[in-house]
């Protein structure tokens, strides 16, 4: 009893003296202290292994946090926004920050095509089996995050060999009823963008919205742009488990094409223009509804309900860069121009469920998705236009070419990840694809009975992935994925009498695999390396036949590509402390990509193509860069450097007299950006686009917006300020 006795005595007097001493300071003023650090947050990340409705563990993902990025939101610049995706290859096309062309893994980069885009998981492709472009273009400063998934996930959303991107929009401060962002930015060529917001949330309503206006006079002369785009998003919560979204989105831009280039052109002056009565006009909006309910414990669903309408529009005098467009001496007026207008009509409604339990001791993940849609394209091509230089879709008579493409598609895919282990997890899945397309109408050059087609599309596709955790911050994964892509409206019109569809069509098909390693070495040094291996089966293109001894095109599946490569990302971190933070980036794929038992149509006969290299895949693409923080300041100097790249099929090297086929050059680029945060509530971004002033180019187009030279943009200056309360 006793060995209780002295610390109870001693316990009792120390609380007492402790409370005399409260006592005593009870009415003294105490000043307030204020501990300040500062965040460095990670520009990447890694998705989960499971994230909302998908499984993701064991193939390649990346978060980009576009917010903590400094870089050149208001045009978008590619390069540096998706600059820690290795391989990525970003076409710079069309104006000011108009679009994003991007593309991994030696595919086409027009308007991200190859990959299923997505805004909250809203799908934005404008047409899946018809023009699966993206023509909805948000603006940057409206992205908080994008969350990339390579191609061997392509099972739970289909079509895209590419994978999938999902831009995911910033949301309401919901401790407030009303919270506002402002993001303004001035930059050269007459650079000016203003970007809106507002958002809060009143009782279980959660709402925001943004209105964004941006207009350039761009690099090329004849090059300008005047862009605006609005989006509102309305969440009602039910209940902690369950809540209704409602949102809808515009993108419009008009923007004025400044024309092909030869490279005798390019080389004299990149600036300069070829037309001056050339434009281009998407106006696109996006509504949506999503259900999003937790079943329980461990059941999710959700079911989005959305479609995508509206126009791309435009009014051009075609023709390669060595075909002038002036006034004819004669009729002392420029010649018509040709007006094209596709009308989107796309609906979609798609229902997923995730759902996690157990086998025996074995945990197990089971993602399941319904998905159905109703697209209906109307193409109407070579209306003879105006004479005039403004922007006029009037035309004269009937189009040449007025088309409808009208596709419906069921979709089921189911894939369960096992964990066989606590440490490896299996996914084996599959998709089954049933749909149909039709094309009818009239082609003024063609016999009505030679219009009409019909392709069945029955795709069934597997796949498995794995991964397995070395250690607490090491993980090996890898797997393989059948993919496919529909054949698209442009595959099968025939641009002549001389040319012909092949009525048997066969869809491309293919698949992706990879094998990687991503970790942590200690706390300073992070890295993915990554081999992949891509089979593009069945691609399209023309060849020559002849019947009755006419000869004519033939638009038919030429053959196959495959695309073998590695990736490596790596980032060391040698300072990080409360003020200071210090990294050196790499960004950098090698790959090959080549034709194989492959033909296709050139200078009047049949070419063998295989072994040839695939067009517009370098090489070496290569990023690197050093970051630096100080406080509130951060500054990033970035190094890209893209090697040389084939523009056709048949691997001409010596540029064509018109500027259209022949070797792209590699090119090097040197971008810097800071950011400063200051006074609680603003952020000023600055930056030195190309700051070497580089004249280069990234593609020869085959069609939009014309074969020949696009020049890509010189040395710019972008200052921008953001002030959120």
């Amino acid at each position: 009893m006793s060995k209780f006795l002295f610390p109870a005595i001693l316990t009792i007097f120390c609380l007492g003296a402790l409370s005399a001493q409260i006592d005593s300071i009870s009415n003294v003023e105490l000043k307030n202290v204020v501990v300040k650090g500062y965040r460095f947050n990670e520009v990447t990340s890694k998705l989960p292994d499971v994230h909302e409705t998908y499984i993701i563990g064991g193939r390649k993902s990346a978060v980009l946090s576009v917010t903590d990025l400094p870089a050149n939101l208001a045009e978008k610049t590619g390069r540096q926004i998706f600059a820690k995706i290795p391989g990525a290859f970003i076409y710079d096309m069309d104006g000011s920050g108009n679009q994003v062309n991007f593309a991994t893994r030696g595919l086409d980069p027009h308007r991200s095509w190859e990959y299923n885009i997505r805004q909250n998981g809203v799908l934005i492709n404008s047409d899946i089996y018809g023009y699966p472009a993206s023509h909805y273009s948000l603006p940057m400063e409206a992205v908080k995050n994008i969350e990339i998934v390579q191609g061997t996930a392509a099972l739970q959303y289909g079509a895209e060999f590419g994978g999938m991107i999902n831009y995911v929009t910033k949301s309401a401060d919901t401790t407030k009823p009303i919270s506002f962002e402002s993001i303004n930015t001035v930059g050269s060529y007459g650079l000016f963008s203003s970007y809106n917001a507002l958002g809060g949330k009143v009782g279980k309503l959660t709402y925001y919205t943004y209105y964004q206006r941006r207009v350039s006079d761009g690099y090329r002369d004849n090059a300008e742009s005047d862009a605006s785009a609005q989006f509102a998003s309305l969440q009602y919560d039910f209940s902690s488990k369950l809540n209704l979204k409602f949102e809808i989105g515009r993108s419009e831009y008009e923007y004025r094409i400044p024309g092909p280039l030869t490279d005798s052109m390019f080389y004299a002056d990149p600036r300069q223009s070829t037309r001056t009565r050339n434009y281009f006009n998407p106006d696109i909006y996006v509504p949506s509804l999503t259900l999003n309910w937790q079943v329980n414990e461990a059941t999710t669903l959700q079911w989005i309900v959305s479609g995508l309408f509206g126009a791309r529009n435009s009014v051009e005098f075609e023709g390669f860069a060595t075909k002038a467009d002036v006034i004819d001496p004669v009729t002392l007026q420029y010649a018509p121009r040709a007006v094209n207008i596709d009308n989107f009509n796309s609906r979609t409604s798609e229902l997923r469920l995730l759902h996690q339990y157990n086998v025996g001791k074995m945990r197990s993940v089971v993602s399941a998705g319904l998905r159905y849609f109703n697209n209906d394209m109307h193409r109407r091509q070579q209306g003879k236009g105006t004479t005039g230089s403004d922007y006029d879709l009037t035309i004269t008579g009937d189009f040449g070419r007025d088309m409808y493409y009208k596709s419906q598609s069921i979709a089921v895919s189911v894939e369960n990840m096992l964990y066989v282990t606590p440490k490896w997890s299996v996914s084996p899945g599959f998709r089954y694809e049933l749909g149909a397309t039709d094309m009818t109408g009239y082609i003024s050059y063609l016999d009505p009975d030679e219009v009409p087609n019909h392709i069945e599309h029955n795709i069934p596709a597997f796949g498995i992935n794995s991964k397995y955790v070395l250690s607490e911050s090491t993980s090996i994964y890898g797997g393989i994925s059948q993919a496919y892509r529909p054949v698209l409206f442009k595959d099968i019109i025939p641009s002549s009498s001389l040319e012909r569809a092949n009525k048997d069509l066969e869809d491309a098909f293919g698949y992706n695999a990879e094998l990687g390693i991503s970790g942590r070495s200690s706390s300073w040094l992070k890295y993915e390396l990554t081999f992949f291996r891509l089979v593009y089966k069945n691609k399209l293109g023309n060849t020559i036949q002849e019947e009755d001894g006419v000869e004519y095109i033939y638009k038919t599946n030429i053959g196959n590509s495959e695309t073998n490569g590695i990736e490596l990302f790596a980032e060391a971190v040698p300072i990080q402390s409360r003020n200071l933070y210090l990294s050196f980036f790499t960004s950098t794929s090698l790959m090959k990509a080549v034709y194989t038992d492959a033909a296709i149509a050139n200078n009047g006969e049949n070419v063998d193509i295989s072994g040839n290299e695939v067009e517009s895949v370098p090489r070496w693409i290569s990023r690197n860069g050093l970051n630096v923080g100080y406080k509130n300041l951060r500054g990033t100097l970035q190094y890209s450097y893209v090697a040389e790249s084939f523009s056709d099929p048949t691997n001409v090297v010596e540029p064509t007299a018109n500027g259209a086929r022949g070797i792209v050059p590699s090119y090097g680029l040197l971008d810097l950006n800071f950011s400063f945060r200051f006074a609680d509530h603003f952020i000023l971004r600055a930056g030195v686009n190309n700051l070497l002033d580089k004249q280069y180019f990234t593609k020869r187009p085959l069609f939009y917006p014309g074969p020949g030279v696009w020049s890509s943009d010189g040395r710019s200056v972008v200052v921008s300020l953001g002030v959120k309360f």
